[in-house]
């Protein structure tokens, strides 16, 4: 009786989720587009007939009496080359109870297999901690240096993978030490993690100080803790650099430091910070937005689709997911926010440059730092002689990919992917017109 009950209630909860899709896709139908004639259920092992047949269906969505819906899959129209998506009139004729599954005859005579786990976690907090792939959890990495993560090279890659790629997602950084000091080993264990983006510096990054591009990254001067490619509207995910060889100046004394030490800054902690102690000044770096732009080589005036804030906040989990700020990428401050904004700025400003909020440390050949410029500020003091840096950029998206992978069995990580929406059911709930809001709640 209680299965049955579940059953009928995951129908409901399904018959919802049809309702939805059908909602906020139809303006994406093609009323243009020729009624279906018999449909053929898609399959990879069908005949030369079905294959070419023009519309291939499948049934992703469930309903009840007062609500049926099919959404059948098509491939390109081969007259106009586009998709098309028609609707069709199918509804469950018969249901099973298994200890593990629901199963489902329809009106078709096709059965399908809906996981009990699936359905529970989309009831309101029936999200299923067994779909949930790990949160990021805020550890504030730089309140004491010596925990720092490191991990070995020359360990097998699936394990230093797993390692670094978690120490990233935790801390927002990792050092990889007894690296091979060559550009080309470099370039090739970042392509372990993912693909190199490329800007317009180009790709993988060998450099010296010697103003080849207008970046001060190509001097010998400090940089103040700051976010890379605060221009683009999706800032680089991961950065990476090698320090391959630092050559004192010929008068140099041995007994004097070089420089160039490293700078990293936990720009979330920055923010926590700001909003602990001056909430009314976080809300303004949360809600200005600024101008950002890349204009200072010849050809390239680069900025993001619109403007952005310093401080980017997710609006379902209301948690920070980015921070941009570079002072030498950043645009005008409007007129009417600026008293305010630099009011603000100033405040950010002095929480980056305690003592408790830096990270120092000596960046030397075979050791390779790796943070998430989404998350993390780097900078650096100035320096002496001639020091030759390599790295690059990595999309997020194939970090975060690479993370789940290594760190977690591939089973789950695709049921997170498809269970994604599950966990934000409360506030898809809240958005609902009244009557589906009714009938959403079991």
């Amino acid at each position: 009786m209680l299965l049955s009950r579940l059953a009928r209630r995951s129908l409901r909860q399904a018959t919802l989720a049809a309702r939805c899709i059908q909602r906020h896709t139809a303006v994406g139908f093609n009323a243009a587009a020729p009624p279906s004639t018999t449909p053929t259920r898609w399959s990879s092992s069908g005949s030369e007939a079905e294959r070419a047949s023009p519309v291939k269906v499948e049934t992703v969505s469930v309903g009840e009496d007062d609500s049926r819906i099919r959404i059948e899959r098509t491939k390109a129209d081969q007259t106009t080359e586009r998709r098309t998506l028609q609707l069709g009139d199918v509804q469950p004729k018969e249901f099973f109870n298994h200890e593990t599954h629901l199963e489902v005859l329809w009106n078709d005579n096709h059965r399908s297999i809906h996981p009990w786990k699936w359905l529970n976690c989309w009831f309101p907090r029936g999200f299923s901690e067994e779909l949930r792939i790990d949160e990021y959890v805020f550890k504030p990495a730089w309140l004491i240096n010596s925990i720092a993560d490191k991990v070995d090279y020359r360990l097998g890659v699936e394990q230093i993978m797993a390692d670094l790629t978690k120490n990233i997602w935790v801390h927002g950084f990792c050092l990889v030490e007894n690296a091979e000091p060559t550009p080309e080993a470099t370039k090739a264990f970042l392509e372990k993690i993912g693909p190199i983006r490329n800007t317009h510096y180009g790709g993988f990054y060998d450099f010296v100080p010697d103003l080849a591009l207008a970046d001060t990254a190509y001097t010998n001067i400090a940089l103040p803790a700051h976010t890379d490619t605060t221009y683009f509207t999706e800032p680089a995910g991961l950065q990476a650099f090698h320090c391959l060889e630092h050559e004192a100046p010929p008068d140099h004394n041995p007994d004097e430091p070089l420089g160039g030490e490293s700078l990293l800054v936990d720009g979330f902690q920055v923010a926590r910070t700001l909003k602990r102690e001056s909430p009314g000044l976080f809300d303004v770096l949360r809600e200005a937005k600024i101008p950002w732009h890349a204009s200072g080589n010849k050809g390239i005036a680069i900025t993001p689709n619109h403007t952005y804030p310093v401080i980017e906040v997710d609006r379902e989990s209301n948690k920070i997911y980015r921070i941009r700020w570079n002072n030498d990428d950043r645009g005008v401050v409007h007129l009417f926010d600026s008293k305010r904004w630099y009011e603000a700025a100033r405040k950010w400003n002095e929480i980056i440059r305690r003592e408790s909020s830096q990270y120092w440390f000596k960046l030397t050949p075979g050791t390779i730092v790796i943070f998430d410029n989404w998350r993390v500020m780097h900078g650096r003091s100035a320096f002496k002689g001639n020091r030759r840096m390599c790295g690059a950029y990595i999309p997020r998206d194939d970090f975060v990919s690479r993370y789940r992978e290594t760190n977690f069995e591939h089973d789950r990580v695709i049921a997170q992917n498809l269970n994604q929406c599950a966990s934000h059911g409360s506030s898809v709930l809240r958005r609902m017109p009244p009557s589906l809001r009714r009938k959403a709640i079991p």
